[in-house]
């Protein structure tokens, strides 16, 4: 992910942290009382998400609890596109939700966002076309 980075909070400021995955991308969240911005790799979320159907997906959980301008988020993010970037910062917001308060669970988990999205890309198979294509068959 390369160099680490530490985010240092003031002692009397509570925080709270979440992993999140999806793809080949991992993120790191920190979350702290604030008023609802939303850093990613040092840059706004609508800078870093030009799609706005990205920056909804990112928001998801803390808009399902109703959080949504009740923290500052800070986030770094590696690996993968944007969609699966995307993704993982949900996933690790879910997981800081759920580190600031355990009884947020039961939502997030009706929800369907406290799950790691597992699904992967099928490796491409010897000769064959693709993952699941194969060359066009010649009889003669």
């Amino acid at each position: 992910m390369g160099k680490r980075v530490r985010y240092n909070a003031p002692v009397d400021e509570p925080i709270s942290h979440g992993d999140g995955g999806r793809k080949t991308a991992v993120a790191r969240v920190w979350m702290r009382p604030g008023n609802g911005k939303v850093m990613i790799n040092n840059r706004p979320i609508e800078v870093y998400f030009g799609r706005d159907t990205l920056r909804t997906r990112v928001k998801q959980p803390l808009e399902l609890v109703g959080l949504l301008t009740h923290f500052d988020i800070r986030v770094r993010v590696a690996g993968g596109g944007t969609s699966g970037q995307a993704d993982a910062i949900r996933h690790g917001i879910t997981n800081a939700l759920l580190d600031y308060n355990d009884e947020l669970r039961k939502e997030l988990k009706r929800a369907g966002l406290i799950t790691r999205d597992a699904r992967e890309k099928e490796r491409k198979k010897y000769g064959q076309r693709g993952a699941r294509a194969r060359f066009q068959f010649s009889k003669r």
